[in-house]
């Protein structure tokens, strides 16, 4: 199912009394986690609760969310055991790939769940220098994991840590705009109580390219859709924008400038187009 995500909602898979208020909660993405939100003695029956948490997302007709399920990473003693659950569960079900190395690992998920959108997550600075060459390999999207960066690149947690961030989110986002995959979505903000903070790294994020972003709790999602909603003020910029364009085209001329003062070349109608489609999501 392709549609567009500015805010994706993590779900542990072991915890089916709180599928319905994920699927609820507003998020346009739910991930639901066989990784990192389930310890090691619980992953099978966080696999054995993927068939509710379908019922529960069917039931919810065309109101319901985009859904990927994350999966544990290739090469661990889970991977194999949670493509096989997959292969159980709707077609619209995407796969969240963590620890994705290489174009290698993408297509290999591919391959054992023909059909499936994988989106590839990139958490180690290996893979962050590898990133062009994931985005081509037949990915939906990719992402960074940051925790897991942050702590190989001896980056600080929290709002101090995010200058040093900033290198590794502009390839992301570089790569995938070469690689024509849909912008990113951040990290999530692991403090789920620091809204202001979240804020202000979704702005930073918004900066440099970002769509949207993944969040761990409700509480957050209000926020990241707030930042990264074009304003009005936006969103008529760049129906002047696209307007001016046509008009342009239809006179065969190539470069102008809008009545604000703006100097505008046919180039910069897809930036116009992303903002109008991000303000009409559904």
């Amino acid at each position: 199912m392709s549609r567009f995500v500015m805010v994706a909602l993590y779900a542990p898979a072991d915890r089916p009394e709180r599928f319905g208020k994920a699927l609820d909660a507003g998020a346009d993405a739910v991930i639901v986690d066989l990784e990192d939100a389930v310890s090691a003695s619980r992953k099978g029956e966080a696999r054995g609760a993927l068939g509710a948490f379908a019922d529960e997302w069917s039931a919810r007709g065309d109101s319901r969310p985009a859904v990927q399920v994350r999966v544990n990473a290739i090469g661990s003693r889970w991977h194999d055991d949670d493509l096989d659950a997959l292969r159980m569960l709707p077609a619209e079900f995407d796969v969240r790939l963590p620890k994705t190395q290489s174009a290698a690992d993408v297509r290999a998920v591919r391959a054992a769940l023909p059909g499936r959108r994988v989106h590839a997550l990139l958490e180690t600075p290996l893979a962050v220098e590898r990133a062009y060459e994931i985005a081509s390999s037949g990915a939906a999207s990719i992402g960074a994991g940051e925790a897991d960066l942050r702590s190989a690149l001896g980056i600080p947690a929290g709002t101090a840590g995010e200058p040093g961030l900033a290198y590794s989110r502009s390839r992301l986002v570089n790569a995938a705009a070469a690689a024509e995959l849909p912008s990113p979505l951040m990290a999530v903000w692991a403090d789920v109580v620091d809204l202001d903070g979240l804020e202000q790294s979704c702005r930073t994020g918004k900066n440099l390219g970002y769509a949207g972003r993944t969040v761990v709790h409700p509480r957050q999602i209000a926020v990241v859709r707030q930042v990264f909603t074009p304003t009005t003020a936006e969103v008529e910029h760049a129906q002047r924008i696209i307007d001016r364009v046509a008009s342009a085209a239809a006179d065969g001329t190539g470069a102008f400038v809008l009545d604000d003062g703006t100097f505008i070349d046919v180039a910069m109608v897809r930036g116009a187009e992303r903002i109008i489609a991000a303000a009409s999501r559904p």
